[in-house]
């Protein structure tokens, strides 16, 4: 009698690398990089972690039965996410639409094992309290021509670790900062998993 396990038993067997998704709002490029990696052999998304309770990333994690916390701002800077990280052995973080800047223990921990996207092209429309809405504002108002997105590693400065990836869209003049925003989401979850996943392969 041969028995053959189930397939997703396998696969759980056989993870090699274990992502953690930090993010803080609605969790759109979060629930794509959870889709992306669902039956990969070799990566998976084990946790699920944001500093707003009411992040609609938590129920988009729920619904792949994916674990989540939410943690506070003393949580975070402190020891205990960091502990929370090492006993599910992450190997990398990936950060989707998560606002604070991370404290060097965890960059320290996890060198060159942080990545972070944003919705412009770097070094152009960067740095802290530029995110979401207000870079698309700001590219508008400029009346730039191209925008796109940005994968980049993360270290201690907002915006300016090492870049991995950029794509790029043209911006009518006509066009509203809403109108900009969706092509660039559209970029974002096009490229942001299979970035993510050649640069864990490759790590």
């Amino acid at each position: 009698l041969t028995f053959f396990a189930p397939r997703s038993a396998t696969v759980k067997m056989n993870v090699k690398y274990k992502i953690v998704l930090f993010t803080s709002g609605s969790g759109t490029n979060a629930e794509k990089i959870i889709e992306h990696f669902k039956d990969h052999p070799l990566i998976r998304v084990v946790l699920l972690l944001s500093n707003n309770p009411n992040a609609f990333a938590l129920e988009r994690a729920k619904k792949y039965k994916v674990p989540t916390r939410v943690f506070s701002k003393q949580q975070f800077h402190e020891s205990e996410v960091l502990a929370w990280l090492q006993e599910k052995e992450i190997t990398h973080i990936v950060l989707a639409g998560f606002l604070w800047l991370i404290p060097v223990h965890i960059i320290k921990a996890f060198p060159h094992q942080i990545v972070n996207i944003h919705p412009s092209l770097l070094p152009k429309y960067g740095g802290k309290g530029m995110y979401g809405s207000k870079v698309h504002e700001a590219v508008v108002a400029a009346g730039e021509r191209e925008t796109g997105i940005t994968i980049h590693e993360v270290d201690a400065v907002y915006d300016e670790g090492k870049i991995l990836f950029q794509a790029q869209c043209r911006v009518e003049p006509t066009e509203t900062p809403q109108q900009v925003a969706d092509k660039v989401h559209t970029l974002e979850y096009a490229n942001y998993p299979k970035v993510v996943e050649q640069w864990i392969l490759k790590s």
